[in-house]
């Protein structure tokens, strides 16, 4: 099981439709589990992996 780091959740709101019916609908985080350099698997949003990819290019 991998550890969840991010608190991102799921968007709520409505689809609309041309007359205007209304049906709930939800937005769900792109959750990617990653495993580290220790072994240990956690779970992170795309964005959140994205970013820290490009702070280790700049810190190597």
């Amino acid at each position: 099981m991998a550890i969840k780091v991010t608190n991102k959740k799921p968007l709520t709101g409505n689809s609309r439709s041309h007359a205007l019916n209304a049906t709930k609908k939800q937005q769900k985080p792109n959750l990617q589990v990653i495993k580290l350099a220790d072994g240990t698997k956690i779970r992170m949003s795309a964005r959140e992996i994205r970013n820290l990819r490009k702070k280790e290019k700049l810190a190597a």
